[in-house]
């Protein structure tokens, strides 16, 4: 239980910390720089991220099945965040659809588009695509 407060407390002091002071917990928790001009409000939801998956040893390969399940959905609040040529893009799932730099869309397909200036599957392109084949 003392983890937990600690790993609590330490998330909600990234909302008073300085970009410098991310960016050194950064170098801490990814073992190198965040790229320049990364703002604090994105790099905020990745560290509270990056905090609790090592604190909860959360990595890929020890969650093999967590996007697996295609009948799970993303739910409301979720955050998705995607590097893409140098610079950090997140998207929020809302109830009705997704979010993305203060605009509504319908799929991560669009969002995906938007970004990339092609088509991509948003699935795909974000990484929430599941890998379980369908018989």
């Amino acid at each position: 239980m003392g983890d937990q407060i600690t790993i609590s407390n330490l998330i909600e002091q990234l909302s008073g910390m300085t970009r410098s002071q991310l960016a050194e917990l950064w170098e801490e928790q990814f073992g190198n720089s965040p790229i320049p001009g990364l703002r604090r409000e994105l790099m905020r939801p990745v560290l509270a991220f990056r905090i609790q998956e090592k604190a909860h040893d959360l990595s890929s390969r020890n969650l093999p099945q967590a996007r697996a399940n295609d009948s799970k959905r993303l739910k409301a609040g979720t955050r998705i965040v995607r590097e893409w040529r140098g610079k950090l893009h997140e998207v929020a799932v809302t109830k009705d659809g997704y979010e993305y730099d203060r605009m509504a869309y319908k799929s991560l397909s669009s969002i995906a588009t938007h970004i990339t200036g092609t088509k991509w599957s948003g699935p795909a392109f974000f990484g929430t695509k599941s890998t379980r084949r369908r018989k």
